[in-house]
């Protein structure tokens, strides 16, 4: 099986966690802080503030700029749960914007959601393609909001040859074991405001500060949120590779750009010229005929050793969120969903491997062309 992303680990990576298991410090030594600098070099950001997972990082971000019970944050349905659950979790309420066909936040709808209670924005970089920040941030300017990217699948990601990282209030991003560079679980909070940063220390460890000798404070509330310095070692590896495997990615990608540039039955993303994909998720959308079979293609794909999958279902589909906000309904992103399937693009991948899963899709999706939808 041919997975859709993963993880490529090797032994200089494990040389380096080997390290950290042999040394005194398994959890606050020096690793973490040596990590939280080379994302800042990577970057361009001022503060890089680690923790144990992206999910944490969201709610540290979320906590230390002030959202509280009432708030309202305009976001994306089109992500994994965490990004609106933190924001439930501190009591906000996501208002879903509606999606363009690439996955990212439509911000030509973003206008029309701001009400006095709106305090933030929150888009997300679909499968590592950076969404129009320029247009975002002009509209936060105006209204005084603040922009917290979602980057969990957009490290390494560029807009004219700046990074994701270094352009907004916050951003968030995942070292989970299939994201651009891992540490097995963990992630972090970027910033240049150095209260942002000095709050997300305490918030990721109890709130707590060191005097002298067995002395400590509890500033405020906190929580062990944490990396340790296993998965700081990992990360700090991983990160002098993280170019060559987004290189590797954006090869596999423009082979399937090329395969698929005249196909009638899918359609692929498209990258901006002054953007550069981290290529997390390589998505096709079926055209909606084929919509309806999409459960009898997916299956087949796997039977024949495509790990493929589907990102994802609108976060306001879930029965939580149908509980808690009632019936939401936003047709593009509705539509993405119907749509959407990610194939395998990753640094593991030989163009023989990409040749097969081109090969495979298209055989396959061809087979069901006959099949369609009754509209």
């Amino acid at each position: 099986m041919i997975p859709y992303s993963t993880q490529l680990i090797d032994d200089s990576d494990i040389e380096e966690v080997v390290k950290v298991l042999k040394s005194p410090f398994l959890t606050q030594g020096k690793k973490v802080e040596e990590f939280e600098k080379a994302l800042c070099q990577y970057t361009g950001a001022k503060h890089a503030i680690t923790f144990n997972s992206a999910t944490s990082a969201l709610l540290g971000a979320y906590s230390v700029c002030g959202l509280k019970e009432d708030d309202e944050v305009i976001t994306t349905p089109v992500s994994f749960v965490a990004t609106s659950n933190m924001l439930v979790e501190v009591g906000a309420k996501p208002i879903w914007c509606d999606v363009k066909l690439d996955g990212n936040i439509d911000e030509k709808f973003i206008q029309k959601l701001i009400t006095p209670r709106t305090k933030a924005i929150v888009p997300v970089h679909f499968a590592g393609k950076p969404v129009e920040l320029q247009k975002i941030h002009a509209i936060a300017k105006k209204h005084n909001l603040l922009v917290i990217e979602d980057a969990a699948h957009a490290l390494g990601s560029s807009i004219n040859n700046k990074k994701i990282g270094s352009l907004s209030d916050m951003t968030i991003f995942s070292f989970h074991a299939i994201k651009p560079i891992t540490t097995g679980e963990g992630g972090a909070v970027l910033t240049d405001n150095d209260e942002y940063a000095k709050e997300l220390k305490l918030f990721r460890s109890h709130g707590m500060v060191k005097k002298a000798f067995w002395n400590s404070d509890m500033l405020s509330m906190g929580h062990n949120f944490r990396l340790t310095e296993i998965a700081a070692a990992l990360g700090i590896s991983q990160i002098k590779k993280l170019d060559s495997f987004i290189d590797k990615r954006n090869e596999i990608a423009a082979y399937y750009d090329d395969r698929f540039k005249n196909e009638k039955l899918f359609i692929t993303l498209k990258i901006d010229e002054n953007s550069v994909s981290a290529r997390h998720l390589y998505p096709i959308l079926l055209i909606p005929e084929l919509q309806c079979p999409k459960e009898d293609i997916f299956k087949e794909l796997q039977e024949k050793g495509l790990g493929v999958q589907v990102h994802y279902k609108p976060i306001y589909q879930n029965s939580f969120y149908k509980k808690k906000f009632g019936d939401v309904s936003l047709s593009v992103a509705n539509d993405f969903y119907r749509s959407e399937i990610s194939i395998p693009c990753h640094q593991k991948m030989s163009m023989e491997d990409a040749k097969f899963v081109a090969d495979t899709l298209i055989e396959i999706i061809s087979k069901y062309s006959y099949r369609g939808c009754s509209f």
